[in-house]
């Protein structure tokens, strides 16, 4: 058998309780001038008081912009450059959720390279490397602390877009667990939630062959042997602890899986790409105004339901890897058992289960799954193909909440 793999990595991982404190030294090998992106929440915060001291006393001067905002609206970071530019940052470090790793990357992006962000929407669109960013996450959700991504919101377009490329993978992720030890419940359900779907996702996503020029050609280029080691610890990690996580904020060994789960599903799914649930989430949420993390965990289980046929041995796996049986039982109970499981563990958690509870109307319905059709790099990621009459049929049933009948 030949293997086919491949990964995009930043070059240094650190996770473990404390570790914030070597962003001082991880900082001091990459510049002597930071700039942080963060958010006005956490710059009021005991601990990134401490962080900036502790900077200074390596003799790192640092600039702090603390506007980051939600989804990070494009003039938000335009706004951020400009205040940056005079001092000259040769770091950028994102601390805080995903937008502020998001922010993080494209501050970077633009101080090296100049222009507009719109001049980097898509794929490999990125012409060099870019100032190092070192990510600080706060949150256990979105992986973007390993991710070769940035997601931003567009005034001039409905859909969030994204810009990807190897060039805007950190430089160092520095994931510490106590700094998730303060978020709500609502936000550790959430971010988690985001965290399976993407792991999922990434594991039963289309294999799409060893082509040498595949990864050269593409950013996300489906599910490999390297991928799926990580997205199966995912799996593990977020089922086992994401629902004591989300009961008891000060569960320490819980905190610490579920974050090692997000930036393990980063790993995988920043390589093997992700499918049908983000596809259809960006339309989605785009109507509804609601989380990422909430729109893409409502819409896995219609999903996963969707690819059983296509996938059954992989969502087998899921099912192991989630801790369930597989005595007396076939591959497709299997397959059908991890879909369970999901379901029920996300409504331990509090998330919604269909499109209609998340507010998206009945008129809205075809135009969801026009726009989901339309998301390329996504649907061809997906392991069961489409046509549009199966897009609708998958988007109608995830409205209806009929699981089942996703399957169709």
């Amino acid at each position: 058998m030949t293997h086919f793999a491949a990964i995009r990595l930043p070059h240094e991982i650190l996770f473990g309780k404390g570790q914030r404190h070597a962003l001082p030294t991880v900082a001091s090998r990459l510049g002597r001038k930071a700039l942080i992106c963060t958010d006005r929440r956490f710059t009021e915060t005991d601990v990134f008081q401490q962080m900036m001291d502790a900077l200074r006393g390596a003799s790192i001067e640092v600039l702090v912009h603390d506007r980051v905002l939600p989804d990070v609206p494009r003039e938000s970071v335009t706004a951020c450059v400009e205040e940056a530019r005079d001092f000259q940052p040769e770091i950028v470090i994102g601390l805080g959720g995903g937008s502020c790793l998001d922010m993080a990357k494209c501050a970077a992006l633009l101080l090296s390279h100049g222009g507009r962000l719109q001049d980097y929407y898509g794929e490999f669109k990125v012409p060099g490397p870019i100032l190092p960013v070192i990510a600080v996450p706060t949150t256990a959700g979105t992986g973007s602390e390993v991710t070769p991504v940035a997601v931003i919101t567009d005034p001039d377009r409905t859909l969030k877009v994204g810009i990807s490329s190897p060039h805007l993978i950190a430089a160092a992720a520095l994931c510490d667990p106590e700094l998730t030890m303060t978020c709500p419940p609502g936000l550790t359900a959430v971010a988690g939630a985001d965290a399976l779907t993407h792991a999922i996702e990434a594991f039963t996503a289309a294999r799409r062959g060893a082509d040498p020029l595949l990864a050269q050609n593409h950013v996300f280029i489906g599910k490999s042997a390297l991928t799926d080691h990580f997205a199966l610890l995912a799996i593990k990690l977020l089922g086992r602890s994401l629902e004591r996580a989300y009961a008891d904020g000060s569960d320490e060994e819980a905190r610490a899986d579920v974050m090692m789960g997000a930036l393990a599903a980063g790993c995988a799914f920043g390589t093997a790409g992700t499918a049908a649930a983000h596809a259809i989430q960006y339309p989605a949420g785009a109507l509804t105004h609601t989380a990422h993390g909430l729109g893409v965990a409502t819409l896995l289980p219609y999903v996963m339901s969707f690819n059983s046929s296509a996938a059954a041995r992989e969502l087998a796996e899921v099912a192991t890897a989630l801790g369930l049986s597989s005595a007396g039982r076939s591959t497709g109970e299997m397959a059908q058992a991890a879909i369970q499981e999901v379901q029920r563990i996300f409504a331990a958690i509090g998330i919604t289960t269909t499109l209609q509870a998340l507010g998206l109307a009945a008129d809205q319905l075809d135009w969801t799954a026009e726009q989901a059709f339309g998301i390329d790099r996504l649907i061809k990621n997906n392991p069961r193909s489409f046509d549009l009459d199966a897009m609708k049929r998958l988007v109608t049933a995830a409205y209806d909440g009929d699981v089942a009948a996703s399957a169709l």
